[in-house]
Protein backbone atom coordinates (compact mmCIF):
# COMPACT_ATOMS: atom_id res chain seq x y z
CA UNK A 1 0.00 0.00 0.00
CA UNK A 2 2.82 2.44 0.86
CA UNK A 3 4.47 2.15 -2.56
CA UNK A 4 1.18 2.78 -4.35
CA UNK A 5 0.20 5.82 -2.26
CA UNK A 6 3.71 7.29 -1.73
CA UNK A 7 2.87 7.45 1.98
CA UNK A 8 3.55 5.03 4.82
CA UNK A 9 0.31 3.07 5.26
CA UNK A 10 -0.65 -0.34 6.57
CA UNK A 11 -2.72 -2.76 4.49
CA UNK A 12 -5.91 -1.14 5.82
CA UNK A 13 -4.80 2.34 4.77
CA UNK A 14 -3.95 3.58 8.29
CA UNK A 15 -0.88 5.78 8.80
CA UNK A 16 2.42 4.13 9.72
CA UNK A 17 5.64 5.84 10.75
CA UNK A 18 8.36 5.62 8.13
CA UNK A 19 10.52 3.64 10.58
CA UNK A 20 11.74 0.12 9.91
CA UNK A 21 9.06 -2.54 10.21
CA UNK A 22 10.80 -4.20 13.21
CA UNK A 23 10.74 -0.84 15.07
CA UNK A 24 7.08 -0.28 14.17
CA UNK A 25 6.23 -3.79 15.37
CA UNK A 26 8.05 -3.27 18.68
CA UNK A 27 6.43 0.13 19.32
CA UNK A 28 2.97 -1.09 18.25
CA UNK A 29 2.83 -3.45 21.21
CA UNK A 30 3.61 -0.75 23.77
CA UNK A 31 1.19 1.48 25.67
CA UNK A 32 1.44 5.24 25.03
CA UNK A 33 -2.02 6.38 26.18
CA UNK A 34 -0.58 8.45 29.04
CA UNK A 35 2.62 9.49 27.24
CA UNK A 36 3.76 12.70 25.56
CA UNK A 37 5.64 12.75 22.25
CA UNK A 38 7.91 15.42 20.77
CA UNK A 39 8.69 15.04 17.07
CA UNK A 40 11.33 16.79 15.03
CA UNK A 41 9.96 16.25 11.53
CA UNK A 42 6.24 15.63 10.99
CA UNK A 43 4.59 13.08 8.73
CA UNK A 44 2.73 9.82 8.81
CA UNK A 45 4.36 9.16 12.17
CA UNK A 46 2.61 12.27 13.56
CA UNK A 47 -0.76 10.77 12.70
CA UNK A 48 0.34 7.37 14.07
CA UNK A 49 1.59 8.84 17.36
CA UNK A 50 -1.51 11.04 17.60
CA UNK A 51 -3.67 7.90 17.57
CA UNK A 52 -1.65 6.35 20.41
CA UNK A 53 -0.25 9.05 22.71
CA UNK A 54 -1.89 11.46 25.10
CA UNK A 55 -0.22 14.48 23.49
CA UNK A 56 2.04 15.08 20.48
CA UNK A 57 4.05 18.21 19.69
CA UNK A 58 5.52 18.05 16.21
CA UNK A 59 7.83 20.53 14.48
CA UNK A 60 7.88 20.74 10.70
CA UNK A 61 9.90 23.08 8.47
CA UNK A 62 8.21 22.47 5.09
CA UNK A 63 5.24 24.85 4.67
CA UNK A 64 3.41 22.81 2.03
CA UNK A 65 3.79 19.56 4.02
CA UNK A 66 2.69 21.37 7.20
CA UNK A 67 -0.48 22.60 5.42
CA UNK A 68 -1.23 19.07 4.19
CA UNK A 69 -0.72 17.51 7.62
CA UNK A 70 -2.84 20.09 9.45
CA UNK A 71 -5.92 18.49 7.86
CA UNK A 72 -4.82 14.95 8.77
CA UNK A 73 -3.67 15.02 12.40
CA UNK A 74 -5.90 14.23 15.40
CA UNK A 75 -6.88 16.93 17.91
CA UNK A 76 -4.22 15.96 20.46
CA UNK A 77 -1.44 16.98 18.04
CA UNK A 78 0.17 20.44 18.08
CA UNK A 79 1.73 20.80 14.64
CA UNK A 80 4.16 23.72 14.63
CA UNK A 81 5.78 25.26 11.55
CA UNK A 82 9.38 26.28 12.25
CA UNK A 83 12.22 27.76 10.27
CA UNK A 84 15.11 25.44 9.52
CA UNK A 85 16.86 26.95 12.56
CA UNK A 86 15.40 25.52 15.75
CA UNK A 87 15.91 28.60 17.94
CA UNK A 88 12.14 28.98 18.53
CA UNK A 89 11.81 25.46 19.91
CA UNK A 90 13.05 26.39 23.40
CA UNK A 91 10.39 29.05 23.92
CA UNK A 92 7.62 26.82 22.58
CA UNK A 93 8.33 23.55 24.36
CA UNK A 94 9.31 24.22 27.98
CA UNK A 95 8.68 20.66 29.23
CA UNK A 96 10.05 17.14 29.04
CA UNK A 97 8.65 14.30 26.92
CA UNK A 98 8.34 10.53 27.25
CA UNK A 99 9.11 9.95 23.56
CA UNK A 100 11.26 12.15 21.34
CA UNK A 101 11.42 11.39 17.62
CA UNK A 102 14.20 12.66 15.36
CA UNK A 103 13.17 12.16 11.75
CA UNK A 104 13.72 15.32 9.78
CA UNK A 105 14.99 18.88 10.08
CA UNK A 106 18.59 19.37 11.23
CA UNK A 107 19.15 16.03 12.88
CA UNK A 108 22.27 16.75 14.91
CA UNK A 109 20.78 19.98 16.25
CA UNK A 110 17.55 18.10 17.02
CA UNK A 111 19.52 15.40 18.84
CA UNK A 112 21.18 18.09 20.98
CA UNK A 113 17.76 19.61 21.74
CA UNK A 114 16.40 16.16 22.55
CA UNK A 115 18.80 15.95 25.49
CA UNK A 116 17.14 19.06 26.98
CA UNK A 117 13.58 17.73 26.61
CA UNK A 118 14.22 14.05 27.46
CA UNK A 119 12.19 12.70 30.39
CA UNK A 120 14.32 10.53 32.69
CA UNK A 121 12.55 7.24 31.91
CA UNK A 122 11.81 8.08 28.28
CA UNK A 123 13.08 7.08 24.87
CA UNK A 124 14.56 8.86 21.86
CA UNK A 125 13.73 7.42 18.44
CA UNK A 126 16.25 8.14 15.68
CA UNK A 127 15.12 7.04 12.26
CA UNK A 128 17.70 6.31 9.58
CA UNK A 129 20.36 6.00 12.27
CA UNK A 130 22.54 4.08 9.82
CA UNK A 131 23.02 7.27 7.78
CA UNK A 132 26.19 9.18 8.58
CA UNK A 133 24.67 12.60 9.37
CA UNK A 134 28.25 13.85 9.37
CA UNK A 135 31.50 13.32 7.52
CA UNK A 136 32.33 9.98 5.94
CA UNK A 137 32.90 7.33 8.59
CA UNK A 138 31.53 9.47 11.44
CA UNK A 139 28.27 9.13 13.31
CA UNK A 140 27.99 12.34 15.33
CA UNK A 141 24.44 11.69 16.56
CA UNK A 142 25.30 8.19 17.78
CA UNK A 143 28.44 9.63 19.41
CA UNK A 144 26.42 12.40 21.10
CA UNK A 145 24.02 9.95 22.72
CA UNK A 146 26.81 7.53 23.61
CA UNK A 147 28.76 10.33 25.34
CA UNK A 148 25.62 11.15 27.36
CA UNK A 149 25.36 7.56 28.64
CA UNK A 150 22.43 6.41 26.52
CA UNK A 151 22.04 2.74 25.67
CA UNK A 152 20.81 1.84 22.18
CA UNK A 153 18.71 -0.81 20.51
CA UNK A 154 18.84 -0.98 16.70
CA UNK A 155 15.95 -2.25 14.58
CA UNK A 156 17.21 -3.21 11.12
CA UNK A 157 14.92 -3.92 8.20
CA UNK A 158 12.77 -2.47 5.49
CA UNK A 159 10.49 0.53 5.87
CA UNK A 160 7.10 1.15 4.24
CA UNK A 161 7.53 1.79 0.53
CA UNK A 162 11.35 1.70 0.65
CA UNK A 163 13.40 -0.86 -1.29
CA UNK A 164 16.64 -0.70 0.74
CA UNK A 165 17.02 -1.82 4.35
CA UNK A 166 17.68 0.81 7.01
CA UNK A 167 17.93 1.18 10.78
CA UNK A 168 15.69 2.83 13.37
CA UNK A 169 17.37 3.16 16.77
CA UNK A 170 15.93 3.66 20.25
CA UNK A 171 18.10 5.46 22.81
CA UNK A 172 17.34 5.27 26.51
CA UNK A 173 18.79 5.28 29.99
CA UNK A 174 18.34 2.80 32.87
CA UNK A 175 14.63 2.82 33.50
CA UNK A 176 13.01 3.33 30.11
CA UNK A 177 9.25 2.72 30.32
CA UNK A 178 9.36 0.73 27.05
CA UNK A 179 11.54 -1.91 28.69
CA UNK A 180 9.48 -2.43 31.85
CA UNK A 181 7.80 -5.57 30.46
CA UNK A 182 4.37 -4.62 31.81
CA UNK A 183 2.56 -6.01 28.78
CA UNK A 184 2.20 -9.69 28.01
CA UNK A 185 3.85 -11.05 24.86
CA UNK A 186 1.46 -11.10 21.92
CA UNK A 187 1.79 -11.79 18.22
CA UNK A 188 -1.51 -10.15 17.29
CA UNK A 189 -1.35 -7.03 15.16
CA UNK A 190 -2.63 -3.87 16.80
Amino acid sequence: MSSLKSRALDRGGAALPWYTYPAIEFLSHKEFRDRSVLEFGAGQSTIWWGERAKRVVSFESDKAWHRFLEKQVPGNVSLILVESQLSAVDSIVGETFDVIVIDGLERYECASKALEFYKANGVIVLDNSDALWGREGEYPIIDLFRSNDFARIDFYGYSPGVILPACTSLFFKDRCFLLSGNENPSCRVK
